[in-house]
């Protein structure tokens, strides 16, 4: 039995009561629903003369798995054009950025992209961000993502952590540092981890 995804974890904490209350009834239903049921091996590879010759003759055809598996990516897709609406818009909007850097994957992740969005400098001299993560390889047990600023190239001030979920994240940091002349990485960590650890994304 598999853990139900954490929904506060998929939506954060930025949207308007009523967003919320739709996206976590949608939430429950999906959970609710489970997986669509895996397809039988004949059906997977498509249809073949056998299928055809029983169609045009009127005999049984297996319609039921594929109207499910249809009805679920519907419900699958409704929940996620709302997160997206309201996380790409709504969050997008309500965080300001002054500058935005690009980040791409290293050879540990070659597929991996992000950016990280920097907004106006606090009365306190901070740097908050938003960083959003496509693409990142899959954690240890206990493992979690770090955002560290960089100096010619080398990690030495953290930003903040982040998880993922199918390779996707997004993440509010903090940065309290001087910003001009900063590289930015990502890197996979352990509990007890004392320096940088495996670098996956890179300015």
């Amino acid at each position: 039995m598999t853990d139900a995804p954490n929904f506060d974890e998929l939506v954060g904490d930025d949207l308007d009561a009523a967003e919320r209350d739709r996206l976590r009834r949608v939430h429950d239903l999906l959970v609710t629903a489970g997986p669509p049921p895996e397809l039988s091996p004949e059906l997977d590879a498509g249809p073949d003369m056998l299928l055809t010759y029983r169609r045009r003759r009127g005999g049984p055809v297996l319609r039921r798995p594929i109207v499910l598996a249809a009805a679920a990516v519907v419900v699958a897709a409704a929940f996620l054009a709302g997160y997206m609406s309201a996380n790409g818009s709504k969050g997008s909007d309500d965080f300001a950025a002054v500058r935005t850097l690009k980040l791409h994957g290293t050879a540990a992740a070659p597929n991996a992209l992000a950016s990280i969005r920097i907004g106006k400098r606090d009365a306190g001299g901070n740097w908050p961000m938003r960083i959003v993560a496509d693409g990142l390889p899959a954690l240890p047990a206990r493992g979690y993502y770090l955002v560290f600023l960089t100096r010619g190239g080398k990690p030495i001030a953290p930003c903040g952590s982040f998880i993922v979920r199918k390779g996707q994240g997004i993440a509010y940091l903090n940065a309290p540092y001087k910003l001009k002349g900063a590289g930015w990485v990502v890197t996979i960590q352990q509990p007890g981890d004392r320096e940088p650890g495996r670098v996956v994304l890179t300015t």
